[in-house]
């Protein structure tokens, strides 16, 4: 018997996307320096090393973000327990949409995602670290 799929992702981002803070590029260009603001890239490292990176971005895989942010994991990371908010941004706003609304519902707060992604960002005009050869 076939697979019924009955909420797309789409759906599933839309859905994200009215329960969090939503910033475009210009906002993020804004805060990209401020203190009280933690970029977060969840982007694969490939993507990473294969693209560039935000200058001062927390690099943090989807794959571990739960364990990093929850304070009772052995992988915590202290930087998820500071009083900031978080910003989340994969290549294209699909991933960091769901990454923002989980770490919401977790309880970390307050979260935002980047709309468009790290390429809305590149093509935007802001600031990328070369990728190292």
């Amino acid at each position: 018997m076939a697979q019924e799929i009955t909420v797309t992702y789409k759906q599933l981002i839309a859905a994200a996307e009215a329960e969090i803070d939503v910033i475009d590029i210009a906002e993020a260009m804004t805060l990209l320096d401020r203190e009280d603001h933690v970029f977060v890239d969840i982007r694969d490292i490939r993507e990473l090393d294969r693209e560039g990176r935000m200058p001062g971005a927390l690099h943090a895989p989807r794959g571990m973000l739960e364990f990093w942010v929850c304070p009772t994991s052995p992988y915590h990371k202290p930087i998820f327990a500071e009083d900031k908010k978080f910003v989340f941004f994969c290549a294209g706003g699909w991933r960091s949409a769901l990454a923002a609304q989980q770490m919401q519902a977790m309880g970390l707060k307050p979260v935002a995602h980047m709309s468009g992604g790290f390429g809305a960002w590149k093509e935007a005009g802001g600031a990328v670290d070369a990728v190292e050869d």
